[in-house]
């Protein structure tokens, strides 16, 4: 699997991530190991969790599957901290949560180091440089090898980038940030994608099929086996069940007849190769479904058929999005 950088800095990651949000909740041991087994034998090394899946357990999982099923050396584990399941906050990035959330993640994956650690959102009630000053000393600590930010909004993340970065050597540049991006959610072509691409943060997309929308799956109905069909995760999925999906769907699913390939494999490879763009996370509930995620390696898109695509899903920008002179 071809390499990228993360972002301005040294560390390469595969262009495909695997991500663990449904570890230890919807997809059990067996079908997690098939997982892992199947994206590091195809050559993927970038794998993607939190404190917060399943309640620490997809970390838990992935650190028993490091060490009896692949060399920990040949994946860049990330991890997020911050998010947390209380009444009255969702987001702790105070100093003494962060670092601790970090020896507790640490534990759970069985090594001294992650190889990505990232905030999972902005918290407004905690001076960010605080927050950051955390990123810093797990880099110092040795206990990250990298940082990086999920979540946050473009001016959130444009200052979080300019601080790290006013203070060379002293703090540690962002290498990434982690936020939803398909052709069904344009909406960090606003900002967020300007401000990384000028600080040099590389973007992993998250959802990069729309929720699972974009292989189709929903055209006629919802089915039974589906996310939009299970009690939990039907409100995640039904934002993108509208008429304007609809249309993108169609478009997608219109390109891929076209190309003799699948909604899936055209939907990835449109986000894989939009610019700042260093690896969409791979959420799959099972192996097949990976595999066939995976199987999206040799395809480019046509110029003509990408082009299409971003037409018919264009967000509206209005002032003072982008260049006002041209609003």
């Amino acid at each position: 699997m071809e390499q990228r950088h993360l972002g301005r800095t040294g560390l390469r990651v595969t262009r495909l991530g695997l991500g663990t949000l449904n570890w230890a909740r919807d997809t059990d041991e067996q079908e997690a190991a098939d997982q892992l087994k199947a994206f590091w034998e195809a050559g993927g090394s970038l794998v993607d969790t939190a404190d917060i899946y399943a309640d620490g357990g997809a970390e838990y999982l992935l650190g028993r599957l490091t060490e009896e099923l692949v060399p920990r050396e040949d994946l860049v584990i990330a991890t997020k901290a911050g998010s947390v399941l209380e009444a009255d906050r969702r987001v702790d990035g105070s100093r003494r949560h962060l670092l601790a959330a970090l020896d507790a993640s640490l534990e759970r994956l069985g090594t001294d180091y992650v190889d990505l650690w990232q905030l999972h959102a902005f918290d407004p009630h905690t001076p960010l440089e605080e927050t950051l000053q955390a990123l810093d000393l797990a880099v110092a600590s040795g206990r990250a090898r990298y940082v990086g930010l999920s979540n946050f909004s473009g001016w959130q993340l444009a200052k979080a980038g300019t601080w790290q970065l006013a203070a060379p050597g002293v703090r540690n540049r962002l290498a990434s940030t982690q936020m939803e991006y398909s052709l069904l959610q344009r909406g960090i072509e606003r900002e967020v994608l300007p401000a990384a691409l000028d600080l040099g943060i590389g973007l992993l997309p998250s959802s990069p099929l729309g929720r699972g929308v974009l292989t189709g799956k929903y055209r006629h109905a919802t089915p039974a086996d589906s996310r939009g069909a299970s009690d939990h995760l039907a409100a995640f999925v039904a934002p993108y069940l509208d008429e304007t999906a609809s249309r993108v769907v169609e478009a997608v699913t219109t390109a891929a007849d076209g190309l003799a390939v699948t909604p899936l494999q055209v939907a990835l490879s449109w986000v894989r190769d939009r610019p700042g763009v260093t690896a969409p996370i791979l959420g799959a509930r099972t192996a097949q479904q990976l595999r066939a995620a995976l199987s999206v390696e040799t395809l480019s898109l046509p110029d003509e058929i990408r082009r299409a695509l971003d037409d018919v899903s264009a967000p509206v920008h209005h002032y003072p999005d982008h260049d006002w002179s041209t609003l």
